[in-house]
C-alpha cells in the first residue's frame, strides 16, 4: 500500500513538472524529417503534445518524422471530435504508413481513427502508452464531462470495446501499477506489453517503456 501511494505521488509530481515546463514555453518543434515512417503524436487528456516530449526526442532520432496536431490544445473534447481533427491533419498533409503514438485518451482517439475515420487506410499501426481500453472505474467519481467519458459504460468506449477488428495493429504498453486505470490497459488482441514501471504519467520517460515504443514503430503491419 505505501509503495503504490509513493508511485502514486511520485506520477504526480512528475505531471505537474512537465506541465509548468509546457506553460513556460518549452518543448520540442515538431520535425517532419527523417527516412522512417511518419509518427503522429496523440497525448492525453489535459495534455497539450509536448508532454510526449521524451517520446518525440526518442522517435526523431530514429529517424521518424513527428507530426502533432496543435487544435487538440489540451484534448479535452470527446474522443470522436478529436478523431475527426486528428484525421483531418492526417488527409491534409496526405500522409500515409503512419505510426500512431498515443498516451492515455490518445489511444482511444487512435483506435476510433482507425475503425471510423481513416477511410483511405493511412494509418499502418498504433502504439498506445497507459491507454484505458476498457475505461476506468474511478471515472464516475470524477467531476465533469471530460473525465466521465472514461466510465466503462460510456457510448464511445462501449462501441470501441465492441469492434476488435484493428487489434491486431495495436501495441499497449502498460505498467505493472496504473494509479489511474487500476484494471489495466490490456487489450484482446493486440501486443500487450506490461512493463515493471508504476505510473500514468512517468511510464512516458522510463528508457525501458521508450525502447519498446521505438521498436514496435519501426515494424509494420503485414
Amino acid at each position: 500500500m505505501i509503495a503504490r501511494a509513493w508511485a502514486w505521488l511520485l506520477d504526480y509530481v512528475y505531471a505537474v513538472r512537465v506541465q509548468a515546463v509546457i506553460l513556460l514555453g518549452r518543448g520540442l518543434p515538431p520535425s517532419h524529417e527523417g527516412e522512417a515512417g511518419p509518427v503522429l503524436l496523440i497525448p492525453g487528456v489535459y495534455e497539450r503534445w509536448q508532454f510526449m516530449r521524451p517520446v518525440a526526442l526518442r522517435l526523431a532520432a530514429a529517424g521518424h518524422p513527428i507530426h502533432v496536431v496543435e487544435p487538440l490544445g489540451y484534448n479535452r473534447t470527446a474522443v470522436s471530435d478529436a478523431a475527426e481533427v486528428a484525421q483531418r491533419y492526417l488527409d491534409d498533409h496526405d500522409l500515409h504508413n503512419v505510426t500512431i503514438v498515443a498516451h492515455s485518451k490518445g489511444g482511444l482517439i487512435g483506435k476510433h481513427m482507425m475503425l471510423v475515420n481513416d477511410r483511405a487506410g493511412r494509418i499502418d499501426r498504433m502504439v498506445a502508452i497507459a491507454t484505458p481500453f476498457n475505461g476506468s472505474s474511478y471515472a464516475r467519481f470524477l467531476p465533469g464531462r471530460t473525465l466521465r467519458a472514461f466510465m466503462p459504460t460510456e457510448t464511445t468506449l462501449a462501441m470501441l470495446g465492441a469492434n476488435a477488428e484493428v487489434n491486431s495493429r495495436i501495441v499497449s504498453i502498460f505498467g505493472a501499477f496504473d494509479p489511474h486505470i487500476p484494471g489495466g490497459s490490456a487489450l484482446a488482441g493486440a501486443t500487450n506489453l506490461r512493463m515493471p514501471v508504476s505510473g500514468h504519467f512517468r511510464i512516458l520517460a522510463d528508457a525501458a517503456v521508450l525502447a519498446e515504443v521505438e521498436s514496435a514503430a519501426r515494424q509494420q503491419s503485414a
